[in-house]
């Protein structure tokens, strides 16, 4: 009689060591997977700053030549008004 509870009880624990072990696996690997997925996500979420940072660097230069050339244009057109104004003044 003693025998079979122990036998039972061995069996019982040997099924939830199992269960245990599975479980434990099925953890590791999302643990793994969640991982891989963060650090993925970081790389994305990097590239894209690195992108818009290309991006905005990019788009100031083009401004600051626009505005580079709309001083010299106003330059040259204050030059030239006071040309014209020495012609009449003779």
């Amino acid at each position: 009689e003693m025998m079979n509870v122990v036998d039972i009880a061995l069996k019982a624990m040997t099924t939830a060591a199992t269960k245990l072990g599975a479980a434990k696996s099925s953890i590791d690997l999302q643990k793994t997977f969640t991982s891989s997925l963060m650090d993925s996500i970081d790389r994305g979420v990097g590239q894209l700053v690195d992108a818009d940072m290309n991006k905005e660097s990019t788009r100031l230069q083009a401004l600051q030549v626009q505005q580079q050339l709309g001083v010299q244009a106003l330059s040259i057109a204050n030059g030239s008004s006071q040309s014209i104004l020495s012609l009449f003044r003779g």
